[in-house]
């Protein structure tokens, strides 16, 4: 039997032969209706203050590739394809699938006939006098060269290999969506890392504002010491007020140090070498119309769900490996060469051979070992099961949090402006009966700490609103679906 028939043979056995085990199925998502267990409003509340734009869903509007450019933010979206170039996470998870469509490639090599060729040459010396000669002219001492082609082939008659190949195609898919999950986590914290610093930038401006109008009053009531106007107690009560707002300054100036350290990591930077963008709550625009992707469309969308379905393929086709591992193995094999004691005649008439063979394998005991690791990856199949549910389950909570902080943000940035307001001017008619003698020092006390914190409240309930859209961009899975194809995703 020629090695081309060998093949033929290989070929027709694991055509007609079955793969064992669960042919796989997604399974069914119980998606319904909505998200949420009451109707979400029309649109949001609004105010005019940056962040403060009404938002409503738009239900055909699909995600864009690049959804963080919805924020129109030129620095962000430079930011961002910076990360993606040069985050070593990234890099790691590219590397990653990379290695998994390698390693599925290799499997794909076992559909093949192993074909070796050797080659061995020899010096020898055969005892005098005790045994027949090994050549025909009797010469004790002779070179041997052989040369060999060799053909083995073992059968997937129940799919061992095919479940296999099934498996390792399903990581790669699972580390495709892996590499995803890195983008997408990646813009959006960028994005995060970018609305907090313009926070933080917000509340230092707004605290140092709060200093200057403090020491302006403590500089009146100075003047009105000296005149005899008010006790000296009083102009006491102010220094120490602008003392206290003035120390609220270093911890605020060190968490923005600590979130442009963080920016910068993002980068793929160490952190002297931050970036020279810097970010205000003015300079982010808040989309005013946001995607709200069907339920039944969620589960394709998210891509660590993508990623649990397809650990949960590979664990469905480990089963079938497992089983296969239990039954008869068949071997086809063949080899042809010659030999010779000079290099040129071992192809020669009457130095050629062949041989043809097939071999037969059945484990007949193991100690249980088999039985146990299908046992094993049926284990591994409902614990796989399980994580998916998990993932979805996760998935209709993301955005169903991120839909409702919406309502809430909007809501309660309205609600801080308004205090803002009442604040600043209740700040002000303090400090005028204050000056005319009406009202007391502590009044005005009390006036200037409730503005100080109306302020810095606002400030966080426009945070608030900015990261929560994100947030809502990535719990409906940010789009990667309309992102070009690329030979690294």
């Amino acid at each position: 039997m020629t090695p081309r028939l060998l093949l033929a043979v290989g070929c027709a056995a694991v055509a007609a032969g079955c793969a064992v085990g669960p042919d796989y199925h997604r399974p069914p998502t119980d998606a319904g209706q909505g998200y949420t267990p009451a109707p979400l409003p029309a649109q949001t509340a609004a105010v005019a203050v940056a962040g403060g734009a009404a938002q409503h869903w738009n239900a055909a509007q699909d995600i864009p590739a690049q959804w963080w450019t919805a924020f129109h933010s030129p620095q962000i979206d430079a930011l961002v394809k910076e990360a993606f170039a040069a985050n070593p996470n990234v890099q790691a998870a590219q590397a990653a699938l990379r290695q998994a469509n390698d390693l599925l490639a290799a499997q794909r090599g076992q559909f093949f006939p192993t074909v070796q060729a050797g080659f061995a040459p020899s010096r020898q010396k055969n005892p005098v006098g005790t045994l027949a000669p090994t050549l025909a002219s009797g010469a004790p001492i002779y070179n041997l060269y052989t040369a060999q082609l060799s053909v083995g082939y073992t059968l997937d008659v129940f799919g061992g290999n095919r479940r296999q190949v099934e498996a390792l195609a399903a990581q790669a898919q699972a580390q495709r969506f892996a590499l995803e999950a890195t983008y997408l986590t990646l813009s959006t914290n960028v994005v995060l890392a970018a609305v907090q610093e313009a926070a933080l930038r917000a509340q230092i401006a707004a605290t140092e504002r709060m200093v200057q109008i403090e020491r302006e009053q403590l500089a009146i009531m100075t003047q009105e010491v000296e005149l005899g106007a008010i006790a000296g107690s009083d102009a006491a009560a102010q220094e120490v007020l602008v003392g206290q707002t003035d120390a609220q300054l270093p911890p605020l100036r060190k968490q923005l140090a600590l979130q442009r350290d963080a920016l910068t990591a993002l980068l793929g930077r160490l952190p002297r070498q931050a970036p020279d963008e810097t970010f205000t709550l003015e300079g982010i625009e808040l989309p005013a119309e946001l995607p709200l992707s069907l339920p039944s469309t969620l589960v394709e969308q998210r891509p660590d769900v993508r990623a649990a379905e397809e650990q949960l393929h590979a664990a469905s086709a480990q089963v079938g490996v497992a089983i296969a591992d239990m039954l008869p193995q068949l071997t086809l094999s063949a080899s042809a060469g010659g030999t010779a004691t000079a290099v040129g005649q071992m192809f020669a008439a009457g130095n050629k051979f062949w041989t043809v063979g097939a071999s037969l394998s059945q484990t007949l005991f193991a100690g249980g070992a088999l039985y146990h690791r299908e046992r094993a990856a049926v284990d591994a199949l409902d614990a796989a099961g399980a994580q998916y549910r998990a993932a979805v389950i996760q998935a209709f909570q993301n955005v169903a949090d991120t839909l409702q902080a919406l309502v809430f943000d909007a809501d309660a940035l309205k609600a801080d402006v308004e205090a803002e307001q009442a604040a600043e001017r209740g700040l002000g008619y303090a400090r005028k009966s204050q000056e005319l003698g009406a009202a007391s020092f502590l009044a005005l006390l009390n006036a200037e700490q409730a503005y100080q914190q109306a302020v810095v409240n606002r400030v966080q309930a426009q945070a608030n609103r900015y990261a929560d859209t994100a947030a809502l961009f990535q719990a409906l899975g940010g789009g990667w679906w309309n992102r070009p194809p690329d030979p690294q995703r």
